[in-house]
């Protein structure tokens, strides 16, 4: 007989080893002055079609979008980059799974130093409060 869907998962985790952590808060204010000082510009360069569609279906699109901002500066601080050279906001490209929890896709440059290394999936979880947005991302390869 197979293990319920959460021993599964934990078994998985039980065979990763974890290689970086990175973490960001994002100020909504702060967020919304970019918007409103470079619009779409500043749109389009940080959030894919994708994300940008995302926050547009929600009631709090500033939240969302500055989760997923917080997103992809955490998973910066975690490949030891930061944003600098070739790489791109858009990436790292933040979207939810079938039951609502977030995803890493990474992509280009991002995708490139991953794989050296050696980064195999990024765990991610974004939080909100009245003003900000937290996200914590894990990078994880398997043990052995």
């Amino acid at each position: 007989m197979e293990p319920p869907d959460c021993e599964r998962r934990a078994l998985r985790y039980t065979l990763m080893k974890i290689i970086a952590h990175g973490i960001d808060l994002v100020d909504f204010p702060r967020l919304e002055t970019m918007i409103q000082r470079h619009g779409g510009r500043f749109l389009n360069r940080v959030f894919t079609e994708r994300e940008q569609a995302d926050a547009d279906s929600v009631r709090n699109r500033i939240e969302k979008l500055a989760g997923r901002f917080a997103a992809k500066e955490a998973v910066l601080k975690l490949i030891g980059t930061g944003w600098r050279g070739k790489i791109a906001w858009t990436d790292i490209e933040i979207v939810n799974n079938p039951t609502g929890q977030p995803v890493v896709k990474t992509s280009g440059e991002v995708r490139r130093i991953a794989d050296e290394a050696g980064i195999e999936q990024i765990t991610l979880s974004i939080t909100h409060t009245a003003n900000f947005a937290i996200a914590s991302a894990v990078a994880v390869a398997e043990a052995g």
